[in-house]
Formats: structure tokens, sequence, C-alpha cells
């Protein structure tokens, strides 16, 4: 495949697994593909790497289509086009920030589009850009954005391209059955749940003798150790309990759930992301479509009501060849259902110091747009920061701002010696996350 390996070389990855060399063969010889496989086996890339071989550079409207349900998902995909170097304009948009940026952006017409289906709609319905030239439509997890309840916003955009030629729907389940309007006709199937290698996960069971679990929780915490791991809960005033014990107890968390505000689940992950913080209390919505390091652990506080939730949610550890544990968290007068019920009681007896992570955040005024690279950051903070390359943690570039992680012993005399540095033209604030 034409660039295949550089841009592989630019993702730091020596060659494409067995289910991503054969997502590739199908996407390239069908019109219509299903690639089932699980969490965390690089399926972004699976079907991106053939989708680029039926595009034209010389076409200057949208021509590839990639439906998400999730503004982080949708993030998430556009940064790997990014990093994948296509010469390909890419852009993310989505319900929960700003029209405006959308309509800015889309002034200088992407080829590849990314969304969730209700803001891809408004823009279809205003007319912002032409259908006529999408040749190739994706649904990644598809169980998500084909459930009921998005059947008429699903429809509605299906309506809206002609011209279409490649469907390419991909999930780490089997969860949904595919509606006719999706037009998959004889598709190919890609199935690799059943043919990944034998689970490395261990499901774990911890008693608690209180309902509300808390002091348990914060029991396993200390006999994990400082490892970083998902808190999964049901619903945000469950998260809102936990949030507030954790803090009552010293242990550093971020929060992570529907009903926050964007700008702010995106800072809980770039800081999760960077290890400033080691535990995320989340709900389903951190289950699939995030972009975060493999864990050595989850745990349920609260267990799902599908079975679908808890293969997703369990999917964040113990990924491809890594061994990791789902911990549940059980009030002893509690029945699991039968889904979790495999799971073996543990003893959590011994437990071990938590202290404060390495690494803190720190937020910088300035992105892309100003034309400032991780280079230009990376300057910074070596020579007028003092800093050697092992206290210089993961940098974070976004199109208007930028955050770098750096010990947390040295982060205030970083922000009283760098604040209001110039990085190209621009005059920058510094300040701890």
């Amino acid at each position: 495949m034409k660039n295949q390996q550089e841009i592989l070389s630019k993702l730091n990855i020596d060659a494409l697994n067995p289910m991503q060399e054969s997502a590739l063969d199908a996407i390239s010889s069908s019109n219509n593909t299903i690639l089932l496989s699980p969490t965390g086996t690089g399926k972004t890339l699976a079907f991106l790497l053939p989708v680029l071989d039926f595009m034209d550079h010389d076409n200057p409207e949208v021509q590839v289509l990639i439906l998400v349900p999730s503004r982080e998902l949708a993030i998430q995909i556009e940064q790997v086009i990014r990093n994948m170097g296509t010469g390909f304009k890419v852009n993310a948009i989505y319900g929960g920030r700003a029209m405006s940026k959308d309509k800015i952006e889309l002034k200088h017409t992407p080829a590849i589009l990314v969304g969730t289906p209700g803001r891809i709609l408004d823009h279809f319905m205003a007319d912002r850009f032409t259908k006529e030239h999408i040749k190739t439509l994706i649904l990644d997890e598809f169980d998500k954005s084909l459930e009921v309840g998005f059947e008429e916003e699903m429809t509605e955009i299906l309506a809206e391209l002609p011209n279409l030629k490649k469907r390419i729907l991909t999930s780490a389940t089997e969860a949904v059955k595919i509606p006719k309007f999706v037009g998959m006709e004889n598709p190919r199937r890609i199935n690799y749940l059943k043919k990944n290698t034998p689970s490395k996960l261990t499901i774990s069971t911890v008693i608690s003798e209180e309902e509300d679990k808390l002091k348990t929780l914060v029991q396993l915490l200390k006999y994990i150790g400082e490892e970083p791991g998902i808190i999964f809960c049901n619903l945000k005033d469950s998260i809102d309990t936990v949030s507030s014990f954790l803090s009552q107890k010293h242990i550093l968390h971020e929060c992570f759930s529907g009903g926050m505000e964007q700008k702010d689940r995106e800072r809980a992950l770039i800081k999760f992301r960077n290890g400033s913080s080691r535990i995320l209390v989340a709900t389903d919505l951190a289950g699939r479509g995030i972009d975060i390091p493999e864990l050595n652990f989850i745990i349920h506080y609260e267990l799902p009501q599908r079975i679908e939730e808890f293969t997703h949610r369990n999917g964040r550890t113990a990924r491809v060849n890594e061994a990791g544990t789902a911990y549940i968290v059980k009030w002893d007068k509690e029945k699991l259902p039968g889904f979790a019920s495999n799971s073996k009681p543990i003893n959590i007896g011994k437990t071990n110091r938590l202290g404060d992570p390495f690494w803190e955040t720190l937020f910088i005024s300035g992105g892309r747009k100003d034309k400032i690279s991780k280079g230009d950051i990376a300057g910074l903070f070596f020579k007028q920061g003092g800093l050697n390359r092992d206290e210089l943690g993961d940098i974070e570039l976004k199109q208007d701002c930028a955050f770098v992680a750096v010990p947390k012993s040295k982060s205030q005399e970083l922000v009283s010696e760098l604040n209001n540095s110039r990085l190209k033209k621009k005059k920058v604030r510094i300040t701890v996350l």
C-alpha cells in the first residue's frame, strides 16, 4: 500500500497485527465490511489505511464521513489521522462545542469529516458542504450509533448520501442487528472477537460489609497501589459521592461523565493520560471510544445493567497480549448478575501507601493555530526551564492551547520562570492546570 510503511513509522508501529491485515484486505476488496474486534486492538488504523487508497488528493470536497457515538471518539480519531500525516485535511465536529468553531473549520472543507450524528445532521441540513463526493461511510462503534433512539438521525444522514460506494461498520461487541436502511448488502465480516487470544483478564470480587462500599473502595485502591485505573459508576450522582469521599481521604483523582462540560472532560483525560492523575472516576462513557493507555486494572464500584457495558469496561484492561484485573466491589448482601457470577472473591487485607503522582500538568495558552510545535515547547522547557529530558513528560498540542506534564516538585518554579514567555511570535501564559 502507498505510504503505509511511512505512516506506521510516524505512529511508531513496526507492523500491522493479524486483525488489521485482514481488515485491510476485506475493505480494499469489498463494498460493505463489518469489522468486529476487541477494544484496544487498533480498529481505527485498520479502517483508515485501506480507505486512504480510495481518496483523491485533487478533490477539494468531503470524501469520507466517519460517524461516532461520542465526542471523545471523534476527537481521538481526528488525532490519529493527524498523527498519520496523510496529507488529507480532517476535522471533528460534535455537540457540546460552539457551532461557530465548526463553521470556521468547514470553510476550508476537510477531505475526512468525523462527527456525532446530531451535529453532522445539523450541518447537512444547513448545506454547509456538498455531500455528492462522499463515497465512503464509516460507522465506528455502530452498536451504539444504531441503537434505538439514533435511528431517525441515522436514516436522515444516509438519505443525504446518494453516491456511497463503501460502508464500513466497526464494533467491539455484536450487540445490535444492523437495520436495512444502512444498506449493508452481502457484507464481508471480519470477526476477531472469538479469534482473540485467550483473555488474560482476571475478574475478582471484593466484599464490602457496608452498603455504600466507600471504605472498601479506598482499601482496594491501597491494596492495588500506585497504578493507573478507572473506577466505574452507573450514575453521575454516584461519581459525585465517590469523588467526595476520595477527596476526604486525600486521594487525587479526576472525574469523567456526560454531565461535564466538554473542556473539563478533555482535561480530565489529558491528566489521566500523562500520569498527573492515576485514578479516573467515570460512567460507561469511559468504557469505549476514549484515548487512554493500557491499564492494569479497572474497578466496578457499581455493575452495569447489561453485559455489553461490562465487556467494554473490562476491555480497558488486559488488552491485546497484556494481563489485567477487573475488580467488582460487592456489598455482602448484593446478588451479582449472571454475567459477573464467575468472579472470584479475594482478600485485600494487605495494603500499600498511596502517594501523590510524580507528574503535574501545566497549561500553555498557545497551540497549533499559533504555529507552535511540540519541539518549540520542549525547547522552552529544556533551555529556559532547565529540565532534563527525563523530566519532561507528555506534551499534548491542541488548536489553541497545549498541556505539558512536568515533575510536581518543579511545577511552581517552572510557572514562575516561564509564564509570559514567547513561543514563536506569541506571548503565552503558563499555569498549573
